[in-house]
């Protein structure tokens, strides 16, 4: 019975340690690319912003496209929340990709 308690606290305590470490936004690339919408979600806002915002910026930096703030960034953003409510299991950077593809004839170019 003791055993079971035990158990039951050492999962609760290796729960709350892994929702503890998806809030905290990575640290490079190579972290940042490989986490899916449904562990961004898990994220606190900030940290979600965070790393949104990051890796749009690469994302757009890549295509050589400038994402504004203002009705065409809004889109984006739009277009990557139905992205990951459709698919969470999908890399957020590969819905941001997609989506910066899907609205880049409006997008301005980097100078």
């Amino acid at each position: 019975m003791k055993l079971s308690f035990v158990a039951a606290g050492l999962g609760a305590m290796l729960l709350a340690a892994g929702a503890a470490e998806a809030q905290t936004p990575p640290l490079n690339f190579d972290q940042a690319a490989y986490i899916t919408c449904k562990e961004a979600h898990a994220m606190t806002p900030d940290a979600r912003r965070a790393l949104a915002v990051y890796l749009a910026d690469h994302a757009s930096r890549y295509h050589g496209v400038v994402i504004p703030d203002g009705p065409v960034g809004a889109q984006i953003g739009h277009l990557v929340r139905g992205g990951c409510t459709l698919a969470p299991d999908a890399y957020l950077f590969t819905v941001i990709d997609r989506a910066i593809v899907a609205e880049m004839k409006g997008l301005p170019k980097r100078q």
